[in-house]
């Protein structure tokens, strides 16, 4: 018999929706469809909006957002199953990581905002909504993420080799997977300053295979500039977000060199990101064998070129272990959702930092309650 989730995600790179229909009986873990919904460019730029470090937000643009994700997230999910021809009433649960808006688990009061209202979800699949999953860990100490690396460290892992799973959306993270507790942290950027200085001068949402950045070349006194950072200073566990690496971060350190031309600091930006996940692999995890990518950034060749360069090992996509890289995160979040339902924790104390293994998320039952 068939068990059934949705996992729902959108990450920081904020172009749209994965959504991953996954079968979870005999032990098995197997995607049966898939389905990308891109935001509305409207939409997008409201994101981006709300979520700028240090400027007022009225709640009146939160909510109101809150509501429309909420209802694409329950209709992106409906298309879905209306594509792979399965009922709704099938479904176990539907697991929706949301849109991150804001990442601040270090502050005073720490915290981290995903949106997109759940209860929309639940009413408009009819199916019970498992959300909010990072809030939990914080509240017992946690950063609240990575949360991917349980799921890496059930789908990956190898006894007989050792091996790091890098996922490269808008903030680049690993997971370290050998004879230890697992470590997981975010490197840095990924894609989202690549992104968002492509934006600004090719009027691209991003910079397809990495060309534009292969035609320039890597300035390395900007490339120092970058690398000068605090955050790359701190020991694990750590996390961070594109409020924090955002494009007010990088006018500040580019206002120190003002001649240099769009393409040499896409090619800055590309090495900058190449050589923070690089750096974080060979000191956390020096004698892996093999790097595996997923997210976006797997199908930067250029990115990928420069990591192959930078580490003395096998570097691949997932696919190579039967997942492809656009696929992971949607996935992850279906077995977070099931991990809830089962009341099993979803985090690793090792890579948040969390004083105890919670459970997480928040339950919003569909229409016939919990099934």
């Amino acid at each position: 018999m068939s068990e059934l989730y949705i996992g729902l995600m959108s990450g920081t790179s904020v172009d749209g929706i994965d959504a991953g229909l996954v079968d979870f009986s005999n032990g098995k873990i197997q995607l049966v469809a898939f389905h990308y919904q891109a935001f509305p460019p409207e939409l997008r730029q409201k994101i981006h909006k709300l979520s700028q470090a240090n400027q007022p937000v009225l709640l009146t643009d939160y909510g109101s957002l809150d509501s429309q994700i909420g209802r694409l997230f329950g209709e992106t999910a409906l298309t879905l199953l209306s594509n792979a021809q399965i009922p709704a009433s099938a479904i176990k649960a539907v697991g929706s990581h949301g849109q991150t808006v804001y990442h601040a688990p270090e502050t005073a009061n720490g915290f981290s905002l995903q949106i997109g209202d759940p209860n929309r979800i639940a009413e408009i699949t009819g199916i019970t909504t498992v959300a909010d999953f990072r809030r939990r860990d914080i509240a017992v100490g946690g950063q609240g993420a990575p949360l991917v690396p349980a799921f890496h460290q059930a789908v990956f892992s190898d006894a007989a080799q050792a091996r790091v799973i890098v996922n490269i959306g808008g903030i680049a993270n690993i997971t370290v997977l050998n004879d230890k507790p697992v470590i997981g942290f975010d490197t840095g950027p990924g894609n989202g300053l690549m992104d968002w200085w492509c934006q600004k001068h090719c009027n691209q949402h991003y910079d397809r295979n990495g060309d534009w950045a292969a035609k320039g070349k890597a300035h390395l006194a900007l490339l120092a500039a970058l690398s000068d950072d605090d955050y790359f200073r701190l020991a694990p566990p750590k996390s961070t977000g594109k409020e924090y690496f955002s494009p007010a971060w990088l006018q500040q350190k580019l206002s120190l060199f003002p001649d240099l031309e769009p393409e040499d600091i896409q090619a800055t930006l590309c090495q900058f990101s190449a050589d923070t996940i690089a750096d974080a692999i060979n000191q956390y995890a020096p004698r892996t064998l093999q790097t595996l990518i997923c997210g976006g950034g797997a199908h930067n060749g250029q990115l990928m070129k420069l990591l192959r360069k930078s580490l003395d090992m096998s570097v691949t996509s997932t696919a190579e272990r039967g997942i492809d890289p656009d696929h992971v995160e949607a996935i992850a979040f279906a077995w977070l959702a099931r991990q809830t339902l089962n009341n099993l924790p979803g985090n690793l104390c090792s890579v948040t930092g969390a004083a105890t293994p919670v459970v997480l998320g928040g339950i919003y039952p569909g229409k016939n309650g919990l099934s």
